[in-house]
């Protein structure tokens, strides 16, 4: 990855600018990469954007910035277009909305039948789709719009290294870490929004009392308190997920926090990142049996999407959010996905339709409003 990076974080945002050099590896899982990058960061560097892609053992890389900037978050939305673009745009699907429906189909199947092989048996898989938009945006401007319409959610643009950008706006932290106070908010569980207010209002409450839904939600709260619990003095995980809103999207999400045992390299953000990463919201579980079955059904490896964004500084301290809302840029295309949560009892037209209320999002950015193909 060359050229500059932006995260934000908070009221800020953190841009690794100026004179920059890369660190990668050839796994996004290994430990000693990880360490590598907070040992980059002392003394002479003071931060690190990266990115983890969404298998693990696929490639990774961070961006270290000797001359990092931080700036008042607003200075993004300074850079938007005065108008979203009207002009109609080539969009191709990949799968169509019905081949998607299939998938749902023959994943809600694998779901009911025992592993073959006697492995642990699939509960949950987490399906998507691709949209490729030809007349994007600069990564610059789709940045621009993106802060414009998300005040509250993680804005990245992280130049990949092969000439394409990752732009996105994510509503999930995975983990953050400050001192020796941790926290992530997983999301799982979700329902598109309606212009109604009263009928959004119904959809909202359905949605936190749907049994599916929070058993959904479950299976990502466990893995996230699962993996962090040996790491903390304490930790406290909700009882029951409360609501959280996007433009889109009503989800559930469980503001989880704790204390670090220890503060060490073995505890930096990124280590926690790769630990945590990919949770079952954006692969499933078991995660070994998830991949599979994605390899399986989806037409195209993910690559970034879907995997983790966020920074890391010298004291070992950052966040990273989960890599949805987001997509690829390569010159004037780009290539976004969509996941939705499969999982016993789903119904395929649901999953279409959440699919492609998560598409608007990236879509509505680029200029391209109610876009997101369907049948």
């Amino acid at each position: 990855m060359t050229g500059s990076a932006v995260f934000t974080t908070g009221d800020h945002a953190l841009v690794a600018g100026g004179r920059t050099s890369r660190l990668t590896t050839p796994r996004g899982d290994d430990p000693a990469w990880a360490d590598a990058v907070l040992h980059a960061l002392r003394p002479r560097t003071p931060l690190a954007i990266g990115v983890l892609p969404f298998r693990a053992t696929d490639p990774a890389g961070a961006i270290l910035a000797d001359q990092p900037r931080r700036l008042p978050r607003t200075a993004l939305v300074e850079q938007a277009p005065a108008e979203p673009r009207t002009e109609a745009a080539e969009i191709r699907e990949m799968p169509s909305a019905d081949r998607f429906a299939d998938a749902v189909r023959a994943a809600v199947d694998r779901l009911a039948a025992p592993d073959a092989l006697g492995r642990d048996a699939l509960r949950k898989v987490v399906l998507g789709r691709w949209l490729e938009l030809d007349g994007a945006p600069s990564p610059a401007d789709l940045l621009a719009a993106l802060a414009a319409r998300h005040p509250a959610a993680h804005l990245f643009r992280v130049p990949l290294g092969d000439g394409t950008q990752l732009v996105g706006a994510s509503p999930e932290l995975l983990v953050g870490r400050r001192g020796s106070r941790v926290r992530s908010t997983p999301l799982a569980g979700s329902v598109p929004r309606a212009a109604d207010p009263v009928l959004d209002r119904v959809r909202a409450e359905a949605l936190r009392d749907s049994a599916k839904d929070l058993h959904e939600h479950a299976f990502v709260v466990d893995a996230v308190a699962d993996t962090l619990r040996p790491l903390c003095r304490w930790l406290r995980v909700p009882a029951r997920p409360v609501l959280r809103a996007t433009d889109t999207m009503w989800h559930l999400a469980s503001p989880i926090e704790g204390e670090l045992a220890e503060v060490s390299p073995a505890t930096s953000a990124l280590r926690l990142a790769q630990l945590l990463h990919p949770t079952p919201a954006v692969c499933g579980t078991p995660r070994d049996a998830a991949y599979r079955l994605i390899a399986e059904l989806e037409p195209h490896d993910r690559g970034v999407l879907t995997g983790a964004v966020g920074w890391l500084d010298a004291a070992g301290d950052g966040d990273w959010a989960v890599t949805i809302r987001a997509g690829v840029v390569d010159g004037r295309r780009l290539r976004l996905f969509a996941g939705a949560g499969i999982v016993a009892g789903s119904d395929p037209d649901s999953e279409v339709a959440e699919t492609q209320a998560k598409l608007e999002t990236m879509l509505a950015a680029a200029g391209v409003v109610g876009a997101a193909a369907g049948r």
